[in-house]
């Protein structure tokens, strides 16, 4: 019997400074006119918590592990490249990827809107389904204050034949 695996992954990230403008990306798209995130990459938390969530489904490790802020190499890296390496990682690892669920919490950017162009650069990067939802703190906590987002995601793997 082929037994999935479930992981967890989360990110969060700050908004940067006003006094040091950075692009927003989030869930593999560019958000004109919106502040950027602070982050040793592009401070895409959805796609961050993707990869997170299938390394931890994998059982090797973490996204500092693979892709720590000891390589200069990577800062500001895409986190859609950082997502599709993750997934080749994992199938490498002689895990298949089943499908990922990320939920965004934030106020900003409105992401209903972009929600399918979203899942489907997600879903090429990863090579397996990804969905994403969206959903605001009701004003409470840092997602609240409009300080940053966070992304919680899972994902589910199993043993390649």
């Amino acid at each position: 019997m082929i037994l999935p695996r479930t992981g967890i992954g989360i990110d969060v990230h700050a908004f940067a400074p006003e006094s040091e403008p950075r692009a927003l990306w989030l869930g593999g798209l560019l958000w004109e006119g919106e502040q950027g995130l602070a982050g040793h990459s592009d401070g895409d938390a959805v796609a961050h918590a993707a990869a997170d969530a299938l390394f931890s489904a994998s059982g090797i490790g973490d996204l500092g592990t693979h892709f720590g802020t000891d390589r200069p190499e990577l800062a500001g890296a895409s986190g859609v490249t950082l997502l599709a390496e993750a997934a080749r990682i994992v199938r490498a690892a002689g895990f298949e990827i089943g499908n990922v669920a990320v939920q965004f919490v934030g106020n900003r950017p409105k992401f209903g809107p972009r929600r399918e162009e979203s899942q489907r650069i997600l879903t090429e990067a990863a090579g397996a389904p990804v969905s994403v939802t969206a959903t605001t703190s009701d004003g409470l906590g840092f997602t609240g204050r409009g300080e940053g987002i966070s992304a919680v995601a899972t994902a589910l793997v199993y043993p390649a034949l």
